[in-house]
């Protein structure tokens, strides 16, 4: 295992920004990570790191950064109808989910072409087009941080919630993550078409059987029409969380702008989209010199190239405050802020 010294992590987040780590390694296998952990380098504050894809860097990291990338996919036991699939944290998420379709093996073809890595899909509860990864998710091993154990964590262990889950809360910071089981099936496949998008999007392909592939064929068609490649233009997706309000607020809030959109949801809360009230504010296709609101989707903050990550998260802050004043809602961001 390799420590490097003022790495350039440009090409280790999505938004494509210039921020150097005075230390830097890659993860391949566990004993990498062992003989890291040994090391008087281990003693620095530390960041870890998978696809980069929920990474918006400010400034340049003065400790230590961790590339986990570890990789492996295997099937751990499995039925007639069932298959329990483990993938190393490292493996690209959307790579994943196209070698169970391959398989077919049913479950997370909603979440198709996602960016980031396996790793960090528990971390965030990652869900799309009516489903969520905790649908599938059976079980996690992760590393701890101070006491170099690893521990088996089960669905009920994680507290999986919107976006959310123990490793974003209380065990932050505290775990890497080493591999990530699902129980997906092999056949009678359940089918979540209820989103208008993938019903009109399925008619258009002139699709007459139901398949997981075509599911995912869909959700990738929808995906590419209104979200830029990160490989073309620097972005981390939606940068916000979708915000849940109670129902009586929502219908306050309805009084107010006749056309907000909400959705119900648990617990007599109604979610309401960012991107509308965003768009409602009038940020949607702003540029700003190097940096911007994408034109099809105003969740998505871009780099144009050559922008720097303070400017994007002033930016992201200007988004919150008018939010803020004009519904009384404050936005969480989904991307992390370093």
């Amino acid at each position: 295992m390799e420590i490097l010294t003022n790495y350039q992590l440009k090409t280790f987040n999505t938004f494509g920004v210039e921020a150097r780590a005075a230390y830097f390694c890659l993860i391949k296998n566990l004993n990498d990570i062992k003989e890291l952990f040994s090391s008087d380098i281990w003693n620095r504050p530390r960041l870890i790191i998978g696809g980069g894809s929920n990474i918006l860097f400010t400034k340049g990291f003065e400790d230590l950064v961790i590339k986990n990338d570890l990789k492996g996919i295997e099937v751990q036991d499995e039925d007639t109808n069932h298959v329990l699939l483990r993938t190393g944290a490292g493996e690209n998420w959307h790579e994943f989910v196209m070698y169970c379709i391959g398989k077919d093996y049913g479950g997370i073809e909603n979440l198709s072409l996602i960016p980031g890595c396996a790793g960090a899909a528990p971390m965030q509860n990652i869900g799309a087009y009516g489903v969520e990864l905790k649908n599938t998710f059976y079980s996690l091993e992760a590393f701890n941080l101070a006491t170099g154990k690893i521990k088996t964590f089960h669905k009920s262990d994680c507290k999986f919630g919107y976006r959310d889950s123990v490793f974003k809360n209380i065990y932050k910071n505290r775990y890497l993550i080493l591999n990530v089981t699902l129980k997906l099936t092999k056949k009678y496949h359940r089918y979540y078409t209820d989103y208008s998008a993938i019903k009109e999007t399925l008619k258009n392909n002139n699709v007459k059987k139901l398949t997981i592939k075509a599911i995912s064929d869909a959700v990738i068609r929808i995906r590419t029409s209104k979200l830029p490649d990160p490989a073309e233009l620097g972005n981390a997706g939606s940068f916000f969380k979708n915000p849940m309000v109670d129902k009586v607020d929502f219908e306050g809030l309805r009084a107010e702008f006749s056309d907000i959109p909400g959705y119900n949801s648990e617990a007599n809360k109604v979610k309401i989209p960012a991107a509308w009230m965003i768009e409602h504010c009038g940020w949607k296709g702003t540029r700003l010199g190097q940096i911007g609101v994408h034109n099809k989707q105003a969740l998505v903050i871009v780099n144009y190239g050559g922008g720097k990550g303070k400017d994007i998260a002033r930016l992201a802050f200007d988004i919150q405050d008018s939010v803020a004043d004009t519904f009384g809602i404050e936005l969480e961001p989904e991307v992390n802020i370093i």
